[in-house]
């Protein structure tokens, strides 16, 4: 019976990009999941296949290889030579040809056993979690090593046994005329070793795929774009072989009040006309829960800055805070009362006086600009 389209398994178009992919995935693996299908044997088998699509496409290299070839990419007498099979390596593949051709010998792997692929954990956290400090429960789709045969990949009873081909080596040698060629043994894949009672829970591959928990500590000052390494949380590795790493990589939402660079803090504050004008004060929050009291001077210009020593963020693995720098806009009223307008008439009738520096330094400017383009 022929393979299904790798796309079709998992319901999604061939232009699918990587995040469509780990829905499409997550979607299905939960649908046809064994722990939810228990007597579903149609189910077990739909699990197992999209399985080996995620598998392959998730990998650029394998996606490229499968869209260009389709399953002939990684079977034998495929295209790319050197035997398929669920859980198919295809750098190794490609490491082959380079190998038959100029004899560019690769480490012989141990048993079968490879590094499972580092994941990526996207986060995000807003502004009072960053400076607070927090656990963070996250769950993680990943493959895990296979609680059936212990990430041996053979059918429990059973184990992995020599390749006979190679004689465990994991390697061949053929003469070609007056040379040598050594490559990676075509019947075990170069693993040294065959599995011919494959697990049926994982399909011999040694993993499963399975969401986990985990707990991430968040420490208080982190900044947007942080990286977390979680060593041996990433996917387990092949055949009993090491987990990768998960990295979680940390972003913050955008806040309604703060902006924020590296551990200071900045906002703006609209304050009235005549507060501006005759001198005033008004508080503003900070990020521990309170408040602080601004001063505003008499007189006081839209764009004045205000620094609020130690009221930004704490600095990481300190002691230490940044500075808020408060940032004060002047309003003009509107909607004005009759009374309000009289008064404001009243006030401009009365004449600036030098109230105004500002503008009576620019329309002087303008004035004496005038004047000498007309002498």
């Amino acid at each position: 019976m022929s393979k299904r389209d790798f796309y079709e398994v998992l319901g999604v178009a061939r232009d699918a990009d990587e995040k469509q992919l780990k829905s499409a995935f997550r979607k299905m693996a939960m649908k046809y999941h064994p722990d939810r299908n228990p007597d579903d044997a149609g189910a077990e088998a739909s699990f197992k296949e999209v399985n080996e699509a995620y598998e392959y496409l998730k990998d650029s290299q394998k996606r490229a290889a499968y869209d260009r070839y389709g399953h002939a990419a990684f079977e034998n007498g495929g295209g790319f030579g050197g035997g398929g099979g669920q859980g198919h390596d295809f750098s190794s593949t490609m490491s082959d040809i380079f190998e038959e051709f100029f004899g560019m010998g690769g480490g012989r792997r141990s048993g079968g056993r490879e590094r499972g692929a580092d994941l990526r954990y996207n986060l995000e956290i807003t502004l009072e979690e960053a400076f607070n400090g927090k656990n963070v429960e996250i769950e993680v789709p990943t493959s895990v090593t296979c609680e059936v045969c212990t990430g041996s990949g053979a059918k429990p009873g059973t184990s992995p046994k020599t390749c006979q081909t190679c004689g465990g080596a994991g390697r061949v040698r053929a003469a070609q005329g007056f040379f040598t060629m050594e490559r990676a043994c075509p019947t075990c894949q170069g693993k040294g070793q065959v599995i011919s009672d494959p697990c049926d829970n994982c399909g011999g591959v040694g993993r499963t795929t399975q969401e986990r928990s985990l707990s991430v500590n968040i420490p208080a000052g982190i900044e947007d774009g942080t990286r977390i390494r979680l060593a041996g949380e990433g996917e387990a590795g092949l055949r009993g072989g090491p987990a990768g790493d998960l990295y979680i990589f940390l972003s913050l939402k955008p806040h309604q009040i703060f902006q924020r660079d590296g551990a200071d803090l900045y906002c703006r504050a609209p304050i009235s006309m005549t507060t501006a004008a005759l001198g005033g004060q008004f508080d503003v929050p900070t990020l521990d829960g309170n408040s602080s009291r601004v001063k505003v001077l008499e007189g006081t210009q839209t764009g004045k800055q205000f620094r609020l020593r130690g009221k930004g963020m704490p600095v990481m693995r300190s002691s230490q805070f940044g500075d808020m720098y408060v940032q004060v806009t002047v309003e003009t009223p509107s909607n004005l009362s009759k009374r309000q307008r009289e008064l404001l008439q009243e006030f401009e009738q009365e004449g600036s006086g030098g109230n105004s520096p500002e503008s009576d330094g620019f329309f002087s400017k303008v004035k004496d600009f005038i004047d000498n383009l007309g002498n």
